[in-house]
């Protein structure tokens, strides 16, 4: 007999094609905006970075109570909102004449990125899967690697074309009808509007309420374990590199190859991203996740060490692959992580908090890198800081406690 499809899967192809607008224009095209910024008005790199910070501080503080908002009104109206105001404010963003004006600017579209970033995509999802969550959950962050794949790349020529203005008119309200119509057409707010359970399994009654609590427990619990921390510190302190490189790559790179060649390495960046993840799916399950992550950032510290030193247009595509390799999984392993570690109950909520918590650290990773930049003359001293911060989180977390393993929260 063969088994019902479930609905659940059109879910996670609305959210796929959400990640991929929201983070090719919301996370990677951040780079494109801060070189492009700096070339036609002359600005200086902490000029223009330290508004992206207020960005992501923007959208972390949101991110912490997104869930709420999520529960209250629902998917579809809140993508909705999130991607008008991403379309909105790159509209205003190809139209400022003063630094101050970013920040605005950033704010509005702090409120799409917040509404349609990482821990969109697990709220999203959650209702919908338990079982298969992981692979869920994986699918649609593939959504946000070929953002930086197809869409980003893109802008580059799209500027060069009709002029910085109305090239983001036109990618954000390009991707504004896009999102909004699968938002419409197939997103719901869970698999009870369809008469199931998660995975398509019959529905289970008050199942939702204890599930709530337990989320709110275990936020608490977990702020004061060092197990949670273990996990959330050395996330938060990788991304803060990783954010920071990629907001910059555009103009690190661009002096060795060229406007164009600045296009590719971001997408072989993006596209190594994808393998990167796919090849830790291989082998996660079969040993410890922390050494997998740690292993992850030392390739990191790699691909950064060669895109310092810059001595041939093949080192910088070179090390824009080792550094790529490690962009998906500093993503996606919080969560494996966290899934084998703590029960299933608070895997929602734990894996929002940790979000959270990353996307506020990594806020001040643009300026970091860029006020170095600025002080330093050149991008090596601050690719040296970067290095740094990625090798005290590569030791950081392998100290975890060495618990046995739990029934995970969601297969992977």
């Amino acid at each position: 007999m063969r088994a019902r499809y479930f609905y659940g899967w059109n879910v996670v192809g609305a959210t796929f094609v959400m990640a991929l607008f929201s983070f090719g224009l919301g996370f990677y095209g951040l780079s494109v905006y801060v070189a492009t910024l700096q070339r036609l008005h002359g600005w200086s790199a902490a000029a223009v970075s330290a508004p992206v910070t207020v960005y992501y501080v923007a959208g972390a503080l949101l991110t912490m109570v997104i869930g709420g908002v999520y529960e209250r009104f629902g998917p579809r109206a809140v993508v909705a909102v999130g991607s008008l105001a991403m379309a909105v404010g790159l509209a205003a963003l190809g139209l400022v004449t003063r630094p101050w004006q970013l920040y605005p600017v950033f704010l509005v579209m702090a409120l799409g990125w917040g509404s349609m970033s990482g821990a969109a995509i697990n709220i999203i999802l959650a209702p919908w899967w338990e079982r298969r969550r992981g692979l869920a959950v994986s699918i649609a962050f593939n959504g946000a690697t070929l953002g930086g794949v197809i869409v980003t790349p893109m802008l580059i020529p799209l500027i060069a074309a009709l002029g910085f203005p109305r090239a983001l008119v036109t990618a954000g309200f390009g991707s504004f009808a896009i999102v909004i119509a699968v938002a419409v057409l197939v997103m719901r707010s869970g698999p009870h509007t369809r008469g199931l359970g998660p995975d398509g399994e019959p529905a289970v009654a008050a199942r939702a309420a204890s599930h709530v609590l337990g989320e709110r427990r275990g936020r608490g619990d977990a702020l004061r374990t060092w197990r949670f921390w273990s996990v959330s510190a050395p996330f938060a302190l990788g991304l803060a590199a990783q954010v920071g490189v990629l907001t910059h790559l555009v103009v690190l790179v661009g002096p060795t190859l060229g406007a164009g060649g600045a296009a590719r390495a971001v997408g072989v960046t993006t596209a190594t991203a994808l393998v990167g993840r796919l090849l830790t799916g291989v082998v996660v399950d079969r040993v410890n996740r922390r050494v997998v992550a740690s292993a992850t950032l030392v390739v990191q510290m790699l691909g950064l060490a060669l895109l310092a030193t810059a001595p041939s247009a093949a080192a910088v595509y070179a090390g824009c692959v080792l550094f790529g390799l490690g962009v998906g999984n500093l993503t996606t392993l919080p969560g494996l992580i966290l899934a084998v570690e703590w029960p299933r109950e608070r895997f929602a909520a734990l894996v929002a908090l940790a979000v959270g918590i990353n996307q506020f650290t990594f806020a001040f990773g643009p300026s970091l890198v860029g006020i170095i930049r600025d002080q330093a003359g050149s991008y090596a001293v601050a690719l040296g800081v970067c290095i740094a911060l990625e090798a005290a989180a590569a030791a950081m977390i392998l100290l975890g406690p060495r618990a046995p393993r739990r029934r995970r929260c969601a297969p992977s």
